[in-house]
This record gives structure tokens, C-alpha cells and sequence, in this order.
């Protein structure tokens, strides 16, 4: 019987559990369960149904008992910057908030009156964002003050679960990387950063390491879904585990991590955390290995998926790639990077009206709004490419795209041409990959990171798209 090992892959809008195996040398995927997710109004507030997203990942690992195939361990990865804050007797004080919701607006004015923006950045090397965990926290501090001195414990979105499936509080690496908390050159948390913020030092937990284990699960659990497992810390944050599955036997590329954002850069042994870094918008987050993921963040697929949604989901994004290759000589742009395009009412009518504002030409029908959307994130890929080109010293010859937007034919090819680069597209199941990956090697399945990026060059299929 193969061995195999469960991914709980949890997005902003979707979640899956795949159950991956190595058969005759190869990784086998059998995704096995998936789940609807978004953010919820609660009070005026967005934030997640944690209750129900736990209820969703105990119902897939149900899943493969009914199959008979038990994995042998099981890790989960979401999102990044979000959190819970848990009192003395482990419950949730106040909600598990969402990052697109406005509570952090002027948090940063509050945290650069008391680190300047510029010795923040050299410290952590993390893009200002303002979601980030560290203007969340300032929001907790200002507007719930009893939350953050009655909290023994802040654990991440993943964390949280892998707390409830072992009762084991740690704070994985590559999640908490994004909160602009971490000490970029030590990977741990900057305790003097900490204490200048006034932040309650002891909700802060011991960081972990993916591919270390938290054990096994709690007895209510076992009983619950039927079986026991060993849970093993993936690259919990996302993009991480998507980088850990680029399928590349050299460093002569650069990756595109690409989803509802668009995650563009290399990977690298050390942070850079220089003015020029933090003035490009680039940002160094934790990765495999304690490699540094150095990248940009992107707005990505979030617009088209919008848009989408605007027209009641009732086109396909093959049917929206293939409308927006008929409209491609409409001539209108936008800033994909813009916070305006972050949460707006109407994603069609926030594009019309940058057009509107700048003095282009408004996008009326589908192919030209995606066009335009598709065309704008192109060109923003070649110029952050340029960026990073010029800021190295050297020049990438090859893009791989892992992720769900791997699927964009119509978007890679226009990557192609804009950065005059070939394109490599897949896996599209990259984060999913990236978790089991970090779980086989922990298994001694792999020795490492370089022979499971060959598997799955040799597992998966790649397309390519020429210049």
C-alpha cells in the first residue's frame, strides 16, 4: 500500500484536502474534498468562520477513513498575517479577523510614531502592507486593549488549527515572516521591536521550523475521525509552500506564485532590508531551509476573480481568457499594485473609473476589462522583473508559474512577450505540493529539497510559452 500524506490547503475563497503518494518514482495528487471560504460581515467586521473552516478540515480527514487511505501525517497551510489571540482557558477573545477589513487605517501613522518606517523595514524587511500583523496588533491595542493584555497566546490561521488538532501552541516561520515582526537576519521575533510597540510579549510563542513535528493527534480528535496521524509543520504560509514546489534544478529563474496574488521574486540566503530594497516595494519572506523568499506582492488574479463574481460567476475563466485575446489591442491600464483595487464595492466600476480618472479609455464589455486587467499585470511582471534584475546584478533566463493562475494561457503568454522570458507554467497544484513536500522529506522519503524539486519536474507537467 502507498504511503500517504495529507495537505489541508485552505485559500481566501476555496480550501482542499489532496492526499499525495509516490508511485513508480512519481508524486500521485487525489484531491478528495473541497470547501467554499470567504470573509464574513460580523458586526461591521470581516473576518473568517473559523468554527466552520475546522469543521470542513476534521470532514476531509473524516474523508480518507471512508476511502481507506489513512495518511501517515497531515499539515496545513493558508493564507498569511491573520490570527487569533487566545485567553488563560484557550478561547478566542474577539474574532478570527480578516485582512481586507479596515481596522488597520492610520495604524501605521500609530506604529511609525514609535519606529520610523524606513528603521522598521531594515529591521524586518517586510513591505508595508497594511494588513500586515503588525498594524493589526497596533488596531487590537488601540481599540481593544483588554485583548491584548488578557491574551496568553497569538497563533497564526494555521497555527490555530494545528493547535486544535494537537493542543501544541507554536508560531511556523514562514507565517509568522509576514507579520513584520521577525528579526529578518536571526528568522525570530524581534523581542526589542516588540517591546517598543508595547505589545504583550507573552502571547508570542517559540517559533518552529517547517518540516518539524507537533505530534500526534488529541484523543478527542482520534476519536472524532477515526484514526491517528503525525501533524508536520509545512511551509504553513502559502506562497512558501508554492515555492518549495517550483520544479528547478538551478537558481537561473525567477517564480511567480500566482493566485489571488501575484507573489514575484527569487529565493535567496540572506534578507536584503536596504533603502533601494524597501523603495521598490520588495519584501523578504520566510521560505524552506530558512531560504529568504524575496519578493514583491501583487494584486494577481484577485481583480479577475472579482469581476467574475460582479457577473454572477457566469463565465468561466477559460471563457474570460478567451474574450480578453479578442480585445487585445484595447489600449487602457491600470496599477494592479493601486489599494483601490483591494476591497472595492465593484471591481468593474473601480476599473472604469481609474480609466475614467487617468484619461483612458473606459472598458466597457468583458474582454476589454480583462484585457486590460490581464495586460496591466503583465507589464507589472516586467517591470518588477527589471527591478529585481537590476538590484542583483544579474539577469533571470526562465519565469516559473506555480499555482492556480498557472492555468491563465492567455495571461502567460502575454508574461512571455512583456518580459521577453520564457515562461514555465506548473504545477498549478504548487502549495498543495509544497506541503506534501515538506512532509515526505520529514518522512525520510526525500533527502531533500533539491531531489523533490526533480520529482516534481518529473511528476507534473509543465507547459512553456516562447517570447
Amino acid at each position: 500500500m502507498p504511503v500517504y500524506y495529507l495537505a489541508v490547503d485552505i485559500g481566501a475563497s476555496s480550501g482542499r484536502h489532496i492526499l499525495g503518494s509516490v508511485e513508480n518514482g512519481k508524486i500521485i495528487l487525489e484531491e478528495i474534498y473541497r470547501f467554499k471560504n470567504g470573509m464574513i460581515k460580523k458586526d461591521g467586521c470581516l473576518c473568517w468562520d473559523y468554527e466552520t473552516l475546522f469543521g470542513h478540515i476534521k470532514n476531509g480527514m473524516k474523508r480518507c477513513k471512508e476511502m481507506g487511505k489513512i495518511p501517515t501525517s497531515m499539515g496545513i497551510d493558508t493564507w498569511g498575517v491573520d490570527f487569533v489571540l487566545l485567553d488563560e482557558n484557550d478561547r478566542v477573545l474577539g474574532e478570527m479577523m480578516g485582512y481586507r477589513d479596515n481596522r488597520t487605517e492610520g495604524m501605521d501613522d500609530e506604529v511609525y510614531r514609535i519606529i520610523p518606517e524606513k528603521e522598521l523595514y531594515a529591521r524586518t524587511g517586510i513591505e508595508k502592507m497594511m494588513f500586515n500583523t503588525i498594524f493589526q496588533l497596533m488596531a487590537v491595542k488601540k481599540d481593544q486593549p483588554e485583548y491584548m493584555e488578557n491574551a496568553k497566546a497569538m497563533l497564526f490561521v494555521p497555527d490555530f488549527f494545528h493547535f486544535l488538532l494537537t493542543g501544541k501552541k507554536v508560531n511556523e516561520y514562514t507565517e509568522s515572516s509576514t507579520s513584520q515582526l521577525i528579526y529578518a537576519e536571526s528568522r525570530m521575533w524581534d523581542e526589542e521591536l516588540i517591546e517598543k510597540l508595547g505589545f504583550n510579549r507573552e502571547m508570542f510563542q517559540t517559533i518552529a521550523m517547517p518540516g518539524e513535528s507537533l505530534g500526534r493527534l488529541k484523543a478527542g480528535i482520534v476519536k472524532e475521525v477515526g484514526y491517528d496521524l503525525e501533524v508536520v509543520l509545512p511551509c504553513t504560509h502559502d506562497t512558501g509552500s508554492a515555492i518549495l514546489a517550483v520544479p528547478a534544478a538551478d537558481d537561473d529563474y525567477i517564480y511567480i506564485s500566482s493566485g489571488t496574488w501575484s507573489l514575484l521574486g527569487i529565493e535567496c540566503d540572506a534578507p536584503d532590508c536596504s533603502e533601494v530594497s524597501r523603495a521598490n516595494h520588495f519584501t523578504n519572506e520566510g521560505g524552506y531551509d530558512m531560504r529568504i523568499c524575496y519578493h514583491r506582492n501583487i494584486m494577481g488574479l484577485w481583480m479577475i476573480q472579482s469581476v467574475r463574481h460582479n457577473l454572477a460567476d457566469q463565465h468561466s475563466f477559460a471563457e474570460i481568457c478567451r474574450q480578453a485575446e479578442e480585445c487585445s489591442d484595447f489600449p487602457s491600464r491600470v496599477d494592479v499594485t493601486d489599494n483601490c483595487f483591494m476591497t472595492p464595492e465593484n471591481m468593474i466600476v473601480e476599473i472604469q473609473n481609474y480609466c475614467r480618472r487617468t484619461g483612458q479609455q473606459i472598458p466597457g464589455t468583458l474582454g476589454e476589462i480583462a484585457a486590460c486587467i490581464y495586460k496591466s499585470l503583465a507589464e507589472c511582471y516586467a517591470r518588477t522583473i527589471d527591478g529585481i534584475e537590476k538590484s542583483t546584478g544579474r539577469t533571470y533566463s526562465r519565469i516559473h508559474i506555480v499555482g492556480g493562475g498557472g492555468n491563465a494561457d492567455y495571461l502567460n503568454q502575454l508574461t512571455a512577450r512583456a518580459t521577453g522570458k520564457e515562461v514555465h507554467a506548473g504545477p498549478t497544484e504548487g502549495t498543495a505540493i509544497g506541503n506534501i513536500a515538506a512532509q515526505m522529506i520529514h518522512n525520510g522519503e526525500f533527502k531533500g529539497k533539491e531531489e523533490i524539486r526533480g520529482i516534481i519536474h518529473e511528476s507534473f507537467d509543465v507547459k512553456v510559452y516562447y517570447t
